[in-house]
């Protein structure tokens, strides 16, 4: 029995497409990286004028906002900072919590943009914590069923698998304005409120961008590699009209 995994379809020009495409994404996506990181190592060198530390920054964005409730807990790791809504707690590194460093400060407002985003109701982020289950449940049996589709030569099962992986593509989707507006709330606050000085904003504003840079580079990497399963998928009959 013979599997056309997709390199026919339409010769192999669609196949060196998405190998270019793919290598990009790899390049785009450990450029991200490589910025965030060194954006917050150079930055975290930099001691704020007015000595906030990051808990007390985010503090701050959340009084300006009108929003209580949220509690504070300091967590290992790095760059590990998360706003959990299930608890409504704002988890920040020990290289975040009790520092006065300008990068400390963009990061802990960040997570802070994300406990307004819920207090205010912003739709995408609920969206998002919304589709969680479905996209996790998709991302993990797409290939599987791609697989299966294959080798049992059914279209109908490799469309489910199609379909799966588009849900996860879905969450990247959602995500990348998520925090691009968690980073704009943040950047508001902290410059309406002076917790940064003039001079201080824009190394914030630097490690903010290079971390949504990663989020760009995640959904880049998934809709490249939902091109390559929707081109299996159309190379192995799939949409096809039958009679």
């Amino acid at each position: 029995m013979y599997y056309n995994y997709g390199y026919g379809y339409g010769g192999g020009g669609w196949y060196t497409l998405w190998i270019i495409l793919m290598v990009g994404c790899f390049v785009f996506a450990a450029w991200a990286q490589i910025s965030v990181t060194s954006n917050f190592k150079k930055y975290s060198r930099v001691m704020t004028k007015r000595g906030l530390t990051g808990a007390q920054a985010a503090q701050a964005v959340l009084r300006a906002n009108g929003v209580t409730g949220v509690q504070f807990t300091r967590i290992s790791g790095n760059l590990t900072d998360h706003f959990n809504p299930r608890t409504n707690v704002i988890g920040l590194s020990g290289s975040v919590y009790d520092v006065s460093s300008v990068a400390a400060v963009g990061v802990a407002a960040h997570e802070a943009g994300h406990a307004v985003q819920y207090a205010k109701g912003y739709v995408p982020i609920r969206l998002r914590n919304a589709i969680i289950p479905l996209c996790n449940f998709g991302s993990s049996l797409a290939w599987p069923m791609l697989l299966i589709g294959l080798v049992m030569s059914s279209t109908y099962v490799m469309g489910i698998g199609v379909a799966m992986y588009a849900l996860a593509t879905l969450f990247q989707l959602v995500t990348l304005p998520v925090e691009i507006n968690a980073s704009r709330r943040a950047l508001k606050a902290l410059e309406q409120e002076g917790l940064l000085m003039a001079d201080e904003l824009p190394m914030a504003r630097k490690t903010l961008f290079a971390a949504a840079m990663t989020y760009v580079a995640a959904l880049a990497t998934s809709l490249v590699q939902l091109l390559r399963l929707v081109m299996i998928y159309l190379s192995n009959g799939g949409g096809r009209r039958r009679d």
